[in-house]
């Protein structure tokens, strides 16, 4: 199981899961017998001596575009915030239920809406602004040390993949499978304990104390196994030769693992100042 955004997506999903020789719509491969179509033998000389083309010149996705994207809606997401937090903290519940409903809405359209995932971003940059407020009027300088943890997160994660030290193997995706399940269950019986009272924390009994502190490092974890898939997707992608559209698909999905492993390490390190 990887992120939704990616492994419900046709152009991003694991091969093996596809049907034994059909390339993606959309892909080099599936395209190559009509692109060579139409030309005599002389005009196929010219095309072959002409220097390689690029992705980028033949509308193919690129980490570039990836990159580009990616920043992008974490700027959106990153100002919203801060006017969030500044003019009406109050509002994080809205952007939270909106973010979810543009979230899901996203993570299943065959083909990608930059505005729908622009106003993603606005919704979490909401939702992240408000509720950041409340934690750093609580524990001065948590919200810093949050960012300053993600981004050690992140950075550890793509140099892990890149350097070949962690590769997504059918083993790999499986455990993180068995691991996601067994953290949302575990977080719903949590939620359900909190609401009749059961228990105490400010959290939820399952999410506090020394288990508190445990369940979110397995929690980060996982989070940053999330990543590791997310950066698989993206290069199966790039090398598949998908349109360059899909760069707003891939950058929707890492803000998306972005947030969750945020909002995770802002709970870890409330639990630890407690």
């Amino acid at each position: 199981m990887s992120n939704p955004v990616f492994d419900n997506s046709a152009i991003f999903g694991d091969p093996r899961k596809r049907a034994r020789g059909r390339a993606p719509q959309g892909t080099v491969a599936a395209s190559y017998g009509t692109a060579t179509a139409g030309y005599d033998a002389a005009a196929l000389d010219q095309l072959y001596a002409a220097p390689s083309a690029t992705t980028a010149d033949t509308g193919r996705l690129t980490y570039d575009d990836v990159i580009m994207k990616t920043a992008g809606l974490l700027a959106v997401l990153v100002l919203t915030g801060a006017a969030t937090w500044i003019l009406a903290p109050g509002l994080w519940i809205a952007g939270a239920v909106v973010g979810l409903v543009l979230g899901l809405v996203n993570a299943f359209k065959k083909s990608p809406s930059p505005a729908l995932i622009l106003l993603y971003a606005a919704a979490e940059g909401v939702f992240l602004g408000g509720i950041s407020a409340f934690y750093e009027t609580a524990y001065t300088g948590l919200v810093g040390q949050a960012v300053l943890a993600t981004l050690a997160v992140f950075g550890t994660s793509l140099v892990l993949f890149r350097s070949g030290k962690v590769r997504v193997t059918p083993k790999f995706t499986k455990v993180m499978l068995l691991s996601m399940v067994g953290y949302v269950a575990y977080s719903f019986l949590n939620v359900v304990l909190m609401l009749f009272g059961v228990g105490g924390g400010t959290y939820g009994p399952l999410r506090s104390g020394l288990l508190g502190v445990v369940v979110g490092l397995v929690a980060v974890g996982l989070a940053a196994m999330s990543l590791i898939v997310d950066f698989d997707s993206i290069q199966r992608g790039v090398r598949q030769g998908v349109p360059a559209k899909f760069a707003w698909s891939a950058a929707f999905g890492l803000v998306v693992t972005l947030v969750w492993l945020y909002l995770e390490l802002l709970r870890l390190l409330a639990i630890l100042r407690n």
